[in-house]
């Protein structure tokens, strides 16, 4: 990790662009056709040291939450914990955009890491779920910042041909969380107690934070970005309206509907600025495949949520038996964006996109078998989990590598923006109106089995829906290949 970019400081910002807009090479000569040319290798070393952390981070807290859940006697709240992650990013998320175009990516990037290790220590020590909760806001506003930050990163460095690649890359860097995070997590929970696996995650983050850093350092925010407004209201504003959306919704109150009102008031006026124009309507292009990447993200994580939930609690395995599930929709998840990586350039984006979402209405729907445990071995919704993994990963990459071809190289921090906002407040209202179910379930039944019955048919026509939009409303692009010449 000694070497960097050479040149000028924004001699790797150059390499990934020309002079005709988004997605060209030839900035630099030779271009760059390899994710680890000596101008570029920091900086994808860097990405994938930290997007490892994340990913031992995210299988972790997924695989011990049943856990977390009945010691703190907070099954009421285990949506939460979740939503609010998201509903932190999503504030994250759009300042660390807007900074990143305005001052470069480090800045942002350095007090996300800062966040982010608040909200370790808050939930480490956390005497209540409603604190937990707390801790799991202060991680997301931190954890906002990496998305943001790569996907403008990979935006205005690496060229159009290679996006594909260095998604796949970082996909592969969840194989080795996906293979032992749950397990270990798992074991961790059973015999040091979960407060270990937000507590020993603190100086991981401090090293894995500092590689991608230096550099990150050598690029700057884009010419004249000191005009660029830091939209710190509007994203409050987005996060506050779903939240209380949510809170609507779990509040089986009369005061229910005057928050769902109160959330749409509060949030859908900046939401809808800081999206493209018509993503809410489905309007074909860019809109509809920025909406596209929220409808994949509830449909996949309103299930993947309570996938440990369903197999401690209706098949009574432990929670290192659910941890293998965990697993296996990781290692498909990386699976998946190979695929999508191979075939970028020969297929239509589109197509690969709708065959994703469809593969995780198809394993979600496998997955629901899971509650019938007089009927169907544990290891068949299992597997079938696996195959919902192989869809998002497919899809997933997919939709940002379509966004940012079509987007001038001076507004990739606010694609990205777009993108990784839909994608959080998706995971959020998955997960939140999942939870909103489950916790309804138990309350009324004492046992979550209805709720997560709705859960998982909720999602899968969520996922389905997906599909008929791509089908309908996202343009026949093919992504460039190796060697095709710059489109002019």
């Amino acid at each position: 990790m000694t070497d960097q970019p050479t040149g000028p400081p924004d001699a790797a910002v150059t390499a990934g662009q020309g002079e005709g807009g988004a997605g060209e090479s030839g900035g630099l000569e030779p271009a760059v056709r390899s994710l680890w040319d000596r101008r570029i290798r920091a900086l994808t070393a860097g990405l994938v040291t930290i997007i490892t952390l994340v990913a031992f981070e995210a299988l972790a807290v997924v695989t011990v939450l049943p856990d977390v859940a009945a010691d703190l006697d907070g099954v009421g709240l285990y949506g939460w914990a979740t939503s609010a992650f998201f509903l932190g990013t999503t504030v994250g998320i759009v300042l660390a955009g807007a900074g990143a175009d305005r001052d470069g990516p480090a800045r942002p990037f350095a007090v996300g890491l800062l966040f982010f290790c608040a909200g370790l220590l808050v939930a480490a020590l956390a005497p209540t779920m409603g604190v937990l909760v707390v801790g799991r806001a202060l991680q997301g506003l931190g954890g906002g910042a990496i998305p943001a930050i790569a996907y403008a990163t990979i935006g205005r460095v690496y060229p159009a041909e290679l996006r594909p690649r260095v998604f796949a890359v970082l996909s592969t860097a969840w194989v080795v969380p996906g293979l032992g995070g749950p397990a270990l997590a798992g074991l961790l929970a059973a015999h040091a107690g979960w407060r270990w696996i937000f507590g020993g995650l603190l100086p991981l983050t401090v090293a894995a934070g500092g590689i991608p850093l230096r550099a990150l350092r050598a690029m700057p925010g884009r010419q004249g970005g000191g005009n660029v407004p830091i939209p710190f209201i509007p994203a409050v504003r987005i996060s506050a309206g779903a939240g209380l959306v949510l809170a609507g919704l779990t509040n089986r109150s009369p005061l229910g509907l005057p928050l769902i009102a109160a959330g749409i008031g509060c949030g859908l006026g900046p939401l809808r600025r800081l999206l493209p124009a018509g993503t809410l309507r489905l309007r074909p292009g860019i809109p509809a495949a920025v909406a596209t990447r929220g409808l994949l993200t509830w449909a996949f994580f309103g299930a993947d949520t309570f996938v440990p939930l369903s197999i401690t609690t209706v098949r009574h395995a432990s929670t290192t038996t659910a941890g293998l599930a965990v697993s296996s929709a990781t290692l498909c998840w990386t699976a998946g964006s190979w695929t999508q990586a191979r075939f970028a350039g020969r297929l239509p984006d589109r197509d690969l996109i709708g065959a994703g979402l469809g593969l995780v209405a198809l394993g979600t729907g496998g997955f629901a078998t899971v509650l019938l445990p007089g009927s169907v071995p544990l290891a068949v919704p299992i597997a079938c989990w696996g195959v919902a993994g192989m869809g998002i990963g497919m899809s997933y990459s997919t939709i940002v590598t379509l966004v940012l071809g079509e987007t001038p190289p001076d507004r990739q921090g606010a694609a990205s923006t777009a993108v990784a906002l839909s994608d959080n407040l998706g995971t959020a209202f998955g997960a939140g109106v999942s939870g909103v179910a489950i916790a309804a379930s138990q309350a009324t039944t004492g046992a979550p089995d209805n709720g997560l019955a709705v859960a998982f048919g909720l999602t899968v026509g969520i996922g389905l829906f997906g599909a008929l939009v791509v089908t309908r409303r996202l343009p026949q692009r093919r992504s460039p290949r190796p060697g095709d010449a710059p489109q002019p």
